[in-house]
């Protein structure tokens, strides 16, 4: 099941240095005598074994992992379906990011087209982040209840009609049609954005989880990738013959739909809630919780007691509002300095987001390999920064190939930090459920995505580019102090390690319920050992 408030116990290294274990533990009833550490008050201990003890205590083989207060092992195991499950989901997201970006990237075609301006045109960009915030809470309370699969299908399906829906706009006097579809695909998009964590924890191993999480984030990238490099191409600026532009964009709009419609049937064959066997021990001792004492708002509440989580919540947002932003008003900010060059605005726009997806792999390999979460999100911010001050400096130089150097400097780290967050805020919330945690992340991205678009947008039109970059640099600036003031405990991190390495063994004696789970009690007692230093 999913986490929750079930398992928020901590393992805490006892100060012997050799202690010879031998007796097992039986339904949470710890044996006294000096074969153990201190209990008290029902927290969770961790007693350092000799190699005696690790031989008779814990399995041979490390694909199986002792669960806490009870004799039984739990095998855990890869699957190559989860390949599978990941790429499919990556796609799906990759055609709802596409068509987040399509209006935006060709904003003057389309305000001719349909003979509005072009703050109408940014509202269908905009919306998607709207209809974000409200519909969080009902999203990550599907995901946490009802699995995967289902929440899947929901934004698969939603993507699918509304696709569909936007081939019936093409007419010049349809504009309401097509804001229609646009909020249909914006509600797809709360089925999507907070899956990429769930998917990555409940169906890879430790030493992938990362990758997989960038991965699948690097799907929603590459949508916005092609986003805005497919529409200048099908749709080109053809301002005396509306007959054509209609033609072109309906052309655009079929081929989405029939994309979308493969996308949902494939989802349905190929996506489940999780694998047989679990991929890693921390989710291995989720599984073994009752789910019954699971509680969606109790998960929320803890969220938000969670301090380090909510100076993550503003800095990811400030960063990912920021991307956001940018995106949406690319098109303006490159006509605003170079003229008729639709085309090239679509191609700096695919710079900086490949950059971004390079990025994002790079840093997700990273992760993997030296868990240093906090290290990494703040270099990168910093980078990010300097980054967003290159390319606002840059911007009005007349030389539009250095606009394409910075655009891909700032892509990089700016984009590259998006799978950054998702995995340091499951990191320091677990067991909280990941869908939950990166829903709230995403949904203060929508929120600073909203406001920093806005505000960008009229210091864009009513004085120049530069403006309305150098309020972001201001913003970005901010984010740097609140990430360096975040206190990095890898819980998740801690329990996978704590078994892998064959070391610890976990003792614990009591449930936040109170219910006997498998014969598991936990204590929310916890006090994680700090960020992995390189």
């Amino acid at each position: 099941m999913v986490a929750g408030e079930l398992v928020q116990e901590h393992l805490r290294l006892d100060n012997a240095s050799e202690i010879d274990i031998k007796t097992p533990v039986h339904n949470g009833v710890v044996p006294t005598g000096d074969q153990y550490s201190e209990l008290t008050n029902g927290a969770a201990h961790l007693t350092e074994l000799d190699s005696k003890a690790l031989e008779q205590e814990i399995p041979p083989d490390e694909k199986q992992a002792m669960l806490p207060g009870d004799e039984k092992c739990i095998e855990t195991k890869l699957f190559w379906r989860r390949f599978a499950v990941l790429a499919v989901f990556s796609l799906y997201s990759l055609v709802n990011a596409f068509q987040w970006i399509q209006y935006s990237i060709i904003t003057n075609i389309f305000a001719h087209f349909y003979n509005v301006s072009s703050d109408k045109i940014d509202w269908l960009s905009i919306v998607y982040m709207v209809a974000y915030v409200p519909l969080i809470f009902p999203a990550t309370w599907l995901l946490d209840k009802k699995g995967l699969k289902l929440t899947a299908l929901m934004g698969a399906g939603l993507n699918c009609v509304g696709a569909w829906v936007k081939c019936a706009s093409v007419r010049t006097d349809l504009f309401g049609v097509t804001v229609t579809a646009q909020i249909i695909c914006s509600v797809a998009q709360v089925f999507i954005l907070g899956l990429p964590s769930r998917i990555a924890s409940v169906w890879f191993g430790p030493k992938e989880v990362s990758t997989a999480c960038a991965t699948a984030v690097l799907g929603n990238q590459l949508g916005v990738a092609i986003g805005f490099l497919l529409p200048p191409v099908l749709v080109p600026n053809t301002v005396e013959d509306i007959e054509l532009m209609g033609h072109n964009i309906s052309v655009m709009f079929y081929g989405t739909a029939v994309v979308s419609t493969a996308l949902f049937i494939l989802t349905v064959i190929v996506m489940e809630d999780r694998p047989p066997l679990p991929p890693s021990q921390a989710q291995a001792v989720l599984l073994d919780c009752a789910p019954e004492d699971y509680s969606y708002r109790q998960s929320i509440i803890n969220l938000f007691k969670n301090k380090p989580f909510i100076l993550l919540l503003i800095s990811y947002g400030i960063m990912t509002g920021s991307f956001y932003s940018v995106s949406t008003l690319l098109n303006q900010m490159i006509m605003a300095c170079y003229e008729n060059q639709e085309l090239n605005a679509g191609r700096i726009g695919l710079t900086l987001v490949v950059a971004g997806m390079v990025g994002s792999i790079i840093c997700g390999l990273w992760l993997d390999h030296t868990k240093t979460y906090k290290m990494t999100t703040l270099i990168v911010y910093i980078l990010s920064f300097i980054g967003m001050v290159l390319f606002s400096f840059t911007l009005n130089l007349n030389r539009i190939y250095l606009v394409f150097f910075t655009a891909g400097v700032l892509g990089f780290f700016m984009t590259g930090y998006l799978p950054l967050g998702f995995e340091f805020g499951v990191e320091i919330t677990y067991p909280e459920s990941e869908g939950t945690s990166s829903g709230l992340l995403n949904a203060f991205a929508q929120i600073f995505g909203i406001l920093f678009t806005l505000i960008q947008g009229k210091l864009t039109t009513n004085y120049r580019p530069l403006a309305g970059n150098l309020f972001l640099c201001v913003w970005i600036f901010l984010g740097i102090f609140l990430t360096a003031l975040i206190k990095s405990e890898l819980k998740r991190n801690n329990v996978n390690m704590g078994i892998d390495s064959k070391t610890l063994q976990a003792v614990t004696t009591k449930c936040l319920s109170d219910k006997p789970t498998n014969g598991a009690k936990m204590e929310t007692s916890v006090s994680f050992s700090q960020e992995t230093s390189l």
